[in-house]
């Protein structure tokens, strides 16, 4: 999408340098003793985790992709803001990358993990273990058939005990948080001096607007709804078109969103192609009304 962008080619030494670590081990480190507390389910489609660590020493920081993805593998782990997020299926997406792991959702068996299609609760904690590439594509194949079984550990979250946690780690904490933050500032000051702070697409948005006025008194603009990307494009020059027939699919915030005739007529000019970006109110397809 981007890739200029300060997180390419590696999202993990981006979350290195932006959370002030010595290096990529650490990185890793953080992600594999952190525990993750679930406090929401199906942010990224099919019971998708929202987590964040339990231990603020644990809680890198990181900022989502601008433009997002238009593609994120299934089962892909990454972080955004404070959180951990595991996307249930493929799509879109804008988390940092830190890994990949096994399936949240399964929808055709039941096993001992799925007694339900998702995988998760509210209040679960995760955590992580490496494997080799090897082991989890045979772990992908095996989990949701029930042949692949996970270390589940009943426990119990108490807030008293979590509090006197906290104020007995308080020193500790405050330099982790210290240190992050003054990366964070220094990764957002090396952005304001390279230009990227406000970046913006080389595509010209705006460079179309207005055209409606110069349309043939027949003709009508269809506009996108919202500012998004052309996903599909349904029609081509000279389709007859129905009332309420679908012209264009729009991606937009994670949604697809499609766009249909308001009468029928024929196209008489379509604006956009695929994977081109759009703002609100911009021509789409130029459609001709019948006589």
């Amino acid at each position: 999408m981007r890739k200029d962008a300060p997180w390419c080619p590696s999202n993990i030494e981006f979350i290195r340098r932006i959370n002030g670590l010595d290096s990529i081990e650490q990185v890793k480190q953080i992600v594999f003793d952190a525990s993750y507390l679930v406090m929401g389910l199906g942010d990224v489609y099919l019971g998708a985790p929202v987590a964040t660590p339990v231990d603020p020493r644990h809680r890198l920081v990181t900022t989502k992709y601008n433009p997002a993805r238009t593609w994120t593998a299934e089962n892909s782990v990454g972080i955004g803001g404070s959180y951990m997020c595991v996307y249930g299926m493929e799509g879109p997406g804008g988390y940092q990358f830190v890994g990949r792991t096994l399936q949240m959702w399964n929808r055709y068996r039941h096993t001992r993990e799925f007694e339900q299609p998702w995988l998760l609760r509210f209040f679960d904690q995760i955590n992580f273990y490496e494997v080799t590439g090897e082991e989890l594509q045979q772990i992908r194949r095996d989990f949701p058939k029930g042949r692949y079984s996970i270390d589940i550990r009943e426990t119990t979250f108490r807030l008293k005990d979590y509090r006197e946690s906290l104020a007995r780690n308080a020193s500790s904490i405050e330099d982790f948080t210290r240190q992050r933050e003054a990366a964070f500032d220094e990764e957002l000051q090396s952005w304001i001096a390279s230009g990227q702070i406000n970046y913006e697409s080389d595509q010209d948005l705006a460079s179309d607007r207005g055209t409606e006025d110069a349309l043939p008194e027949n003709c009508v603009a269809i506009e996108s709804p919202v500012a998004g990307n052309v996903w599909k494009m349904l029609v081509k020059q000279g389709d007859r078109i129905e009332a309420d027939q679908p012209m264009v699919i729009l991606e937009s915030m994670k949604m697809e969103i499609e766009v249909v005739a308001p009468h029928a007529g024929t196209v008489y000019a379509v604006s956009k192609t695929e994977g081109s970006q759009v703002s609100a109110g911009q021509a789409l397809i130029v459609l001709a009304e019948e006589d």
